[in-house]
Parts: C-alpha cells; sequence; structure tokens
C-alpha cells in the first residue's frame, strides 16, 4: 500500500502499519523468549524496512506488553509500577528479586515522570489496557501490505512541518472537535494502546506520541510519531488532493526541507 501522505509530506522513511494476526509472518525479527528489549527499537526497524512480530512471551520489557496490548503486565511489575515511574522504591531495590530484574533507570531512583507513586497510579489505573484478540502483534511498513492485510493503526515518523501537515490534514474535514491529541504515556502506549481505544471511537483522533524520554535514545532527535486509525488514515489519504498539500505554501516548506 503506497502511502498518498507519505509522498505528499516527504517522508524520510516509511509509514508503519500495526497489524492483528494470528499468523507468523516469515522472516520477521521477534525478540527471545524472556529476553528484555524496547518496543520502541523493533517500530524503528519497521519504519527502515523489516518486519517486527511480537506475542505474549516475547514483548520485550513489562510496559511493552501493556503498550501493544497483551494486558495489564504491569501487575506483574516487582516493587510497583507506580514507584518506578515516579519516585522509586528504595526497600524493594535492596531485594534479592531486584537485583535479577532489568529496568533502563535504577529501580531505587524511579523514573521522575510523576510527582508521586499516587498520582502515578492515578495514570496506570487509566490506561486502556487492552487484550488484542490475535496471537501476533505485528509492525510492517505500509508499503508491504498485502492486498489480504488490514492495519489497526498506522503511524508516521514525522519532523516539526511534517507533523504540522499531518494535524492539519487530520483536521481537514472535521472543523471541530480534538483531531489530534498529545497524552502522556510510554512510546509504545502512543504507538499501541492509545491509538487502538481511538480507533474504537465514532470520531477517533491521530495520537503524537513518542515522547517518552526513556525511549528518546532509540529515535532520531527531530521525530515524533503520529499514529492514525486505519479508518481515519484512509480519510486523510482521500483528502491529500485538493488540499494544502497540493498548493504554493506547503510546497515552499517542503523546499525548505530538502
Amino acid at each position: 500500500m503506497e502511502s498518498k501522505i507519505a509522498s505528499a509530506i516527504g517522508m524520510k522513511y516509511s509509514p508503519v502499519a500495526v497489524l492483528f494476526t494470528d499468523d507468523k509472518p516469515e522472516n520477521a525479527m521477534q525478540f527471545k523468549e524472556g529476553r528484555w528489549g524496547c518496543v520502541v527499537t523493533m517500530f524503528i526497524a519497521a519504519a527502515k524496512g523489516r518486519t517486527a512480530i511480537f506475542d505474549r512471551k516475547t514483548f520485550g520489557c513489562l510496559g511493552g506488553g501493556v503498550g501493544l496490548g497483551f494486558g495489564n503486565q504491569y501487575v506483574h511489575f516487582p516493587g510497583g509500577i507506580e514507584c518506578y515511574v515516579s519516585t522509586g522504591n528504595k526497600e524493594f531495590a535492596r531485594t534479592p528479586e531486584a537485583a535479577n530484574f532489568r529496568t533502563s533507570t535504577p529501580l531505587d531512583e524511579g523514573e521522575g515522570y510523576f510527582k508521586s507513586p499516587e498520582i502515578a497510579k492515578k495514570f496506570v489505573d487509566a490506561l486502556p489496557m487492552t487484550e488484542v484478540p490475535t496471537t501476533y502483534v505485528v509492525y510492517k511498513p505500509l508499503d508491504q501490505l498485502t492486498e489480504e492485510e488490514t492495519p489497526e493503526v498506522v503511524v508516521f515518523l514525522a519532523n516539526v512541518e511534517q507533523l504540522s501537515a499531518l494535524s492539519v490534514l487530520a483536521n481537514y474535514e472535521r472543523g471541530t472537535g480534538p483531531s489530534v491529541i498529545m497524552p502522556f504515556g510510554a512510546g509504545c502506549h502512543t504507538l499501541g494502546i492509545i491509538p487502538y481505544a481511538e480507533a474504537k471511537s465514532g470520531e477517533p483522533s491521530a495520537v503524537i506520541g513518542l515522547t517518552d524520554i526513556s525511549a528518546r535514545r532509540h529515535v532520531d532527535k527531530d521525530l515524533l510519531s503520529f499514529a492514525v486509525p486505519f479508518s481515519m488514515f484512509l480519510k486523510m489519504e482521500e483528502n491529500v488532493e485538493g488540499s494544502f498539500l497540493k498548493k504554493e505554501v506547503w510546497m515552499n516548506l517542503m523546499e525548505r526541507n530538502n
């Protein structure tokens, strides 16, 4: 599937299709069972042309399991996820269990993304926890989709001006209401469960993401993600012709970025 949008905004990387399937793609990248890994690295690989797959035993980390839609994996986070993303858990950090648990930030320090565990718990409790109905979640370059494959979400990697264009196009036939949102969340949340939830809405919004400080090191410094539920993506594709993307103001911005 070729994207008119990707061509019109001059994307560096391929849009990525997020699919649910029970069929395991051949020659796909996959974390080894029980091994730590960041879902965002797999997303970047897909944007560069690879296919990546995940299942309930190979989602990389507990947060990745949540973000991909394999249920509330945070209940298995030792010492409490609400402590880890806020002020840390010094008592748990001294236990033998903590010594064998891989994280990107020391457990006793915490990530400092929330002022307190109580505030962090409110965030976790409000997440749209999802159980995907299939064995696999797949990240695949959009232009490699077959006619039989229908993605749940399409994700663009965009710089500031491309992000501006995507946001304007998302609102092109909306007029009112939040056509684009930028919620706090882990990188994988903004690629997965948050846009999944938007897809179920009667009037879905696109999701700007990859603002997760812990995941930013895996992403080009000038890029963010723009995740679009598939039904919304199709409407945006239809609206490229005749829109601002074919007019002089946008063309001049494109030239500035060449």
